[in-house]
Formats: structure tokens, sequence, C-alpha cells
């Protein structure tokens, strides 16, 4: 019997769609690939990627995908139209849950989390040509608001244990960037969303009682792996196994793509790290001016690996702090928080990658600048 013919303008297509789905994971693949042959692979490799960071992100998009399936989000979404009645205060009702959430669960868990619920007031409202606005903020909301807590963004977990900052004091410097960046957001959503009335037509949607409880626990448990109350293995293992039996359909909607794009910038930024030129340069820009330089340094190889790189050659760890915390705003790849969104966003609308990062780009950088002068006259004490 002949063979298959397969037409190779059927395989061409198939990648062109992947590449342009997944432009971000393709570029961090190239990234890391490219770094990999200045830095060939060895034993180190293995140090490079955070792997509690990948499971809890793998815990928490299978069990947002699983409340999902049962409509939690949507008949959540509904309430918070009903209670707050018109868009500018859901806007803010949004953003704000955004913000004390990567306080309490870290800006990635955050997002995670809120993100589809913005996205469904929207959907339920008729409004969804306000999503780029609410995504973005609500993006620099979790990428700001985690900046007060040592637990907030992976980088203040690093630095408040590499340099051992007292609690009081941690607080006392990230104080200031904090409150003008609740300031900040709260404007914008005062400017950039109309009191104008939500209406809702009637959908009655009733839960599933016993499957939503036991996904809210499997989100639960997913939290608690950020805290490390139990270790990552047990909490991933735990939440793969009972969804293998309550919701299979959740495990394969998991968006794989964006736990490899994370997986490819651990590579890069472990490579940048152990590139002599590059740590030299970056040794000498740290004593021009730590804060500036820092949150530079953010915008192209992302807050995480530049405080892991970047505490190797300062102590003044208050301007490094503090850079590498504004520095989340910016680029697209500043923050993997803003990659989260990035990739929600392109869910829903999948031919609007330019003019989503002309927003994101005027919106992050107009914090970024105001941030920079900020620190700039009243330093970081």
């Amino acid at each position: 019997m002949p063979g298959r013919h397969i037409d190779p303008s059927h395989i061409t297509g198939a990648v062109g769609a992947f590449v342009k789905k997944n432009a971000v994971c393709v570029i961090a693949f190239a990234a890391a690939l490219i770094t990999s042959f200045i830095v060939p692979p060895d034993a180190e490799y293995l140090s490079y990627p955070d792997f509690k960071t990948l499971a809890c992100l793998f815990a928490v998009l299978a069990t947002v995908c699983a409340l999902k399936n049962v409509s939690f989000f949507f008949v959540l979404a509904r309430r918070v139209v009903s209670l707050f009645g018109n868009m500018r205060l859901c806007a803010l009702a949004l953003v704000y849950v955004t913000f004390v959430g990567s306080m309490l669960i870290a800006n990635d868990m955050a997002l995670l989390t809120f993100l589809p619920l913005g996205w469904l007031v929207l959907e339920a409202t008729g409004r969804k040509k306000e999503a780029a606005p609410l995504f973005i903020l609500q993006n620099i909301a979790a990428n700001l608001g985690g900046m007060l807590t040592p637990f907030g963004n992976p980088q203040n977990l690093y630095l408040y244990g590499r340099f051992q900052i007292p609690d009081a004091r941690f607080a006392l410097i990230m104080a200031p960037s904090f409150a003008l960046s609740v300031a900040l957001i709260t404007v914008c959503c005062l400017v950039f969303f109309k009191n104008e009335p939500l209406s809702l037509e009637k959908c009655p949607v009733k839960l599933p009682a016993l499957r939503t409880a036991a996904y809210i626990a499997l989100f639960a448990l997913s939290i608690v792996m950020v805290f490390r109350v139990i270790p990552y293995w047990i909490g991933l293992a735990v939440v793969a196994i009972a969804l293998f039996f309550l919701d299979r359909k959740a495990l394969s909607q998991v968006d794989y793509p964006l736990l490899f794009t994370f997986l490819f910038f651990f590579i890069f930024s472990g490579n940048m790290s152990r590139i002599e030129p590059v740590r030299d340069l970056l040794t000498s820009l740290l004593e021009k001016n730590t804060l500036v330089f820092s949150a530079l340094s953010c915008q192209f190889i992302s807050n995480v690996p530049s405080a892991v790189l970047l505490s190797r050659f300062t102590e003044n760890y208050p301007a490094l702090l503090v850079g590498v915390n504004i520095g989340g705003t910016g680029t697209l790849i500043a923050s993997l928080a803003s990659l989260i969104t990035f990739r929600e966003y392109m869910k829903h609308f999948p031919g609007r990658a330019s003019k989503y990062v002309a927003l994101f780009s005027a919106f992050n950088f107009s914090f970024l600048g105001i941030l920079i002068l900020f620190n700039s006259i009243f330093p970081p004490a």
C-alpha cells in the first residue's frame, strides 16, 4: 500500500501557526539555544530552573482550568458585576484584588487566578474591547503590588534571604514606591474606565458542589506550595493525580508553552550570568547607579534573573531591591508575569499582538519612568 502523501504546505502552515501563537516561547527558546553555544551545556545547567516555580505554575494552571470547566469563574464574574454595577468600579475591584493577591500569593499566581475573572466580567457584559487596558493594569498591579512583602515577588524572596533583610526594614524600603504605585494605578482606573452601568442577561448556572469544593481545595493546596508549607513535589503529585481522576480535560488544557517559556528563560539567564564580559559590564554599571541599572537590566533579562545575577556584584541591597521590583514594568520580558498576561490576552485576540504590545509599552514605560524619577529624588533608605 503506497505511503500517505504529506503536503509540505500543511506542515509549513502548522509550524507558522504555532510560531505565531507562541511567539514568546519561540523567542525564549532561541535565546536559550544561542547562549548555549557560548556556554556549552554542563552539570551547572541543572541549577538554572526554579523547579518550585514551574511546579506551582503547573498546579495553579491546572486547577484554574478545572474551575473554569465547572463555570466557577463565570459565576464569580457575574457576582462581581452585580455587586459593583458599573465598569469603573468593576475595573477598580479587579485591579485591587490582583494587587492584594500578589502580596499574598505572589504575582504569577495572582494573575493566573484573576485574569480569567477579569475576562469573564468583560465577556458577560459585552465589554471585550476594554480587555487590553484591564489586563495591562492587572499586570502592573501584580508586579508592583507584590513588592511590599518578601514573598510577593520571586526576586523579593531571593533577596530577602540573600541579604538577611529584617521584616521591618524590608517594608520600610518598599513602602514609598508601593504607595506611589497604588496611587498611579488608581488614577489610571479612574481615567481609562468610564462610570457606565453594566447589565447582565439572565443565565442561571448551578455549580456542582462536590467537584467545585474539590477544585477549590486543590487550588488552595497550590497556593500552600508557594509558601513552602509542603514540599512542592508532594503538592504537584496530589494535584496531578486528583485531576487525572476528577477532570482529565483540565490537564490537557494547561498552557504548556507558557511553562516551557519560563524554562527557556531560566536557561538563558543562567547562561548570561556565566558570560564574563556581561558580568564585568554589570559590575561597572552597578557602581554608578545600582537602582537605575538594576531596573534597566530587568528590561533585557527579566527581574528574577537580574536579582540573582546583580546580587553578586553589589551590597547596596535597598537600591537593588527597589530596582528589580519597579523594573518589572517596562518591556514584555521585564517580568515573567507579564508573559502570563500576554498569553491570556492572545488566547482571546490572536491577531492583535502589535496593538497590545504598543499599549502595554505605553503604560509600563510610563510607570517605570515615574517610579525611577521618584526614587532618584527620594532614594531608598
